[in-house]
């Protein structure tokens, strides 16, 4: 059975406010659970009562969207809905799933839903399955799913994370190596340096401590880590 997600619109603007309700109203699996024009008087709902998913404006009177977002203690799944663009960086920080720009269009809504159904099955499903097929991470102020088939290898850039994936395809994202790794399964992706992890299906050779890939790059295995390489020699 589909999991019906409840919402909340919260916006200044009657009229913006009014279209989200209807785009809601005629979509499939989603429920208003309530629509503030003010943002405390919202606030106040969404501490008492469980919500999915959140369409948050972020410029209004008395306290920001983002303000109240942070407020909250059971923060639900954010859409941010807005007519300015520069508050993009925020959204990226509250790991939002993704921002629309005014006036928003149905199309534009459903695909930011779908994103949001996506996401929601896989935190709550995932937790029943013992073989994870994909992991979501934020890239360019919108939510990513990243399928594991797809990815060669992870590569720590400091503060970010560069995934490579088949087809010379990347995606860059704000998180430490060390957090990514702990959403991978540890039997199909092992850390091989400070600034690699590596897909195990990716593998095409082994020289000393350099691993070769199946598109050609090649990594170097710090020190730290050859003991992972002699325990895939003796598997």
């Amino acid at each position: 059975m589909t999991k019906i997600l409840k919402c909340v619109v919260v916006d200044d603007e009657p009229l913006a406010a009014a279209l989200i309700r209807s785009y809601i109203e005629a979509s499939d699996n989603l429920q208003i659970g309530g629509v503030f024009e003010d943002a405390i008087a919202a606030a106040e709902y969404l501490n008492k009562h469980k919500t999915d998913l959140l369409f948050l404006d972020i410029n209004m009177p008395d306290i920001t969207g983002i303000d109240l977002f942070k407020s909250l203690k059971n923060k639900p799944m954010l859409i941010f809905t807005t007519a300015y663009k520069n508050f993009a960086f925020e959204g990226f920080e509250l790991e939002a799933i993704d921002y629309l720009l005014k006036p928003i269009d149905y199309p534009r809504f459903k695909k930011a839903v779908n994103k949001a159904k996506e996401f929601y099955h896989y935190q709550n499903e995932k937790q029943h399955e013992d073989f994870i097929e994909s992991i979501f991470v934020h890239s360019e102020y919108r939510l990513i799913k990243i399928n594991l088939p797809d990815i060669l290898f992870i590569e720590s850039l400091e503060d970010y994370i560069k995934i490579h994936l088949q087809g010379s395809k990347m995606v860059l994202t704000l998180m430490p190596l060390k957090k990514i790794t702990e959403k991978l399964p540890a039997d199909r992706f092992k850390r091989i340096h400070r600034s690699f992890v590596v897909s195990l299906q990716k593998i095409k050779a082994i020289h000393n401590r350099k691993i070769e890939l199946i598109t050609g790059e090649v990594l170097p295995v710090s020190d730290s880590y050859v003991e992972v390489i002699n325990e895939w020699k003796n598997s």
